[in-house]
């Protein structure tokens, strides 16, 4: 791999186009409880790798910026600050101060070699994103949006950094999806606007303190890690679906199924037959719909019982897999699925390293797939009442060594972002909130099912899941 120096050429600040009516109407927009636990958290870096565009990079450089300008009048308050009021209050303040923009170069790197699948994820991508590891809380005096265009030899990577405490995934991808739109030309087509609406569940009185100077990140950043990308197909997802909603009973309807796929012809096929004795065997392995593990519960819970068992500890050590979850649809009254903001809890689901490692995938998918469940509205406003009896951070790290983190989610819209020729080649992310044990889940690019999991593990947990067959025979290179 070569050197991965990035030189930048320019850097500018982008302003939105217009003032917009909800900037004018409503200057601040105060930070949620899902929101101010963020303010501890590096922004979120995520970014798309394109081929070379069919017209000159000046060009596409300058439709960048316009298109940039134009869809943050939309998104006013990613143009703003963060200010804390007298009363402790954090405030996003819609003054339009606007975003870095930054044009970069690493001319000595091509496509092939930097998304090779047997390889580790090389670092060049962590210099495609500006704003590297800053605080969420620096936002009172950062920009809020960084956007980085890196030029290589034979495509160009689009990095957006946003602050934390301002976007979770859901918003995030509403942004950058509506940035690609208009770079297109399909400014007629935005109709989803975001909901800048602050009268939620997540609204509240209570006040969160911070030391003076303002928040720390709450893990050290500092080990060594390794990252890679593990590609699962769609057939390689109904497989483990049919195994975790297969009880240790029904093992032989399992392989009886399964013989069935091996033996059609075609991978279509193949995957075709498997969803439907998938949800055979689902169906008549629990009682109804709403008990049946998902495909992804599946994979989490295979992911849980490999990377415990690489990691080697005793068998009554706990263990911990965290999953953040979109509340927008839990709620009663839902929530507008465009609400701009942070609407995210987080669920923990604790075991003994024994019971991982020792009973079967539909044991740990099913613990997994009840608590997932189990987090409806009355959970999710007992979350927001416990948060306001003791309003904190976010504790994002691995602080016992057996944990595991799954972020960012494989329904995300990041393949619907054709700047002008083609959806992107891959999704990658920068440096931001990565310790041992932190995992995403993007969509696989062929989509149907398939799934991107971005895992990052210390060298020797790494190399334990590598040798690990039972997860292995689920991993494929990416189409």
């Amino acid at each position: 791999m070569p050197s991965s120096s990035v030189s930048i050429v320019s850097k500018c600040t982008i302003c939105p186009q217009k003032k917009s009516e909800s900037n004018a109407k409503k200057p601040l927009l105060k930070l949620s409880v899902s929101d101010l636990p963020m303010l501890s958290c590096h922004y979120i870096q995520k970014g798309v790798l394109l081929t070379y565009p069919p017209y000159s990079l000046d060009d596409f450089v300058s439709f960048l910026k316009h298109s940039l300008s134009s869809a943050l009048t939309h998104f006013p308050a990613l143009a703003g600050r963060l200010i804390t009021d007298s009363n402790g209050y954090v405030h996003i303040e819609c003054n339009d101060a606007g975003v870095d923009f930054i044009l970069a170069r690493a001319k000595h790197l091509s496509i092939k070699p930097i998304l090779s699948p047997l390889h580790d994820v090389p670092g060049c991508f962590r210099e495609f994103f500006a704003l590297d590891r800053t605080l969420s809380y620096s936002g009172h005096f950062r920009p809020l949006v960084a956007v980085q265009v890196t030029e290589l030899s034979d495509g160009v990577f689009i990095g957006c950094t946003v602050n934390h405490a301002v976007t979770d995934g859901t918003s995030f991808w509403h942004f950058f999806n509506t940035f690609a739109e208009i770079c297109k030309g399909e400014t007629k087509k935005i109709t989803k606007l975001p909901d800048f609406g602050r009268d939620t569940v997540f609204n509240s009185p209570a006040v969160l303190e911070f030391p003076p100077g303002g928040p720390k990140v709450t893990f050290s950043g500092n080990e060594p890690l390794r990252e890679r990308i593990f590609h699962f197909t769609r057939e390689s997802i109904l497989k483990l679906k049919l195994r975790a909603n297969s009880s240790s009973n029904g093992n032989n309807d399992y392989n009886n199924q399964l013989q069935k796929v091996t033996r059609s012809n075609g991978h279509d096929e193949s995957a075709e037959i498997l969803g439907k004795q998938c949800n055979d065997v689902a169906w008549r392995a629990v009682k109804n719909r709403a008990a049946e593990i998902s495909s992804f519960q599946s994979l989490c819970a295979q992911l849980w019982r490999s990377v415990t068992r690489a990691r080697n500890f005793d068998t009554n050590k706990t263990t911990t897999f965290r999953m953040a979850v979109n509340c927008r649809h839990r709620l009663e009254p839902k929530l507008d699925p465009y609400y701009f903001g942070n609407a995210i809890q987080s669920i923990p689901t604790v075991a003994t390293v024994g019971d991982v490692v020792n009973r079967d995938l539909r044991w740990c998918g099913d613990l997994l797939h009840k608590n997932v469940v189990a987090h409806d509205n009355e959970t999710v406003r007992r979350g927001v009442k416990d948060w306001e009896r003791e309003p904190r951070l976010f504790p994002l790290g691995n602080f016992d060594g057996a944990m595991i983190t799954m972020g960012s989610s494989p329904r995300f819209p990041m393949y619907d972002n054709d700047f002008g020729w083609g959806k992107p080649l891959a999704i990658r992310s920068g440096g931001a909130n990565k310790f041992d044990g932190k995992i995403s889940a993007f969509p696989g690019r062929e989509g149907n099912g398939s799934v991107d999991l971005e895992v990052v593990l210390s060298p020797e947990t790494m190399a334990g899941l590598e040798s690990d067959t039972e997860f292995m025979q689920y991993v494929s290179e990416p189409v």
